[in-house]
């Protein structure tokens, strides 16, 4: 008798846990904390094209038009990055 009490017990206590397991499969982020994900990623993006272009009008004398070139890519890979995360969000 108490021995199918406690696989009863059991039971109820394994399908409550998978109940909660089930319900937090998704990961919970703060809307502040993705704003600043993906503000971050907007930013790296043009520091990293930035510096490229730098280092790249260094090396071949063309001062301002590389930067500019690779400041411009650092914006639109920031923005597509931005895109992608909006769209991870969404689904």
């Amino acid at each position: 008798m108490e021995e199918e009490d406690f696989k009863t017990r059991l039971k109820s206590a394994k399908n409550k846990a998978k109940s909660k397991y089930s319900e937090n499969k998704e990961p919970s982020t703060s809307g502040m904390g993705q704003a600043f994900k993906m503000s971050t990623e907007l930013v790296a993006a043009v520091a990293v094209g930035t510096i490229i272009g730098f280092i790249l009008d260094n090396w071949f004398g063309t001062k301002p038009w590389l930067i500019l070139i690779f400041f411009f890519v650092g914006v639109v890979a920031g923005i597509m990055n931005v895109i992608k995360s909006a769209k991870k969000m969404q689904k």
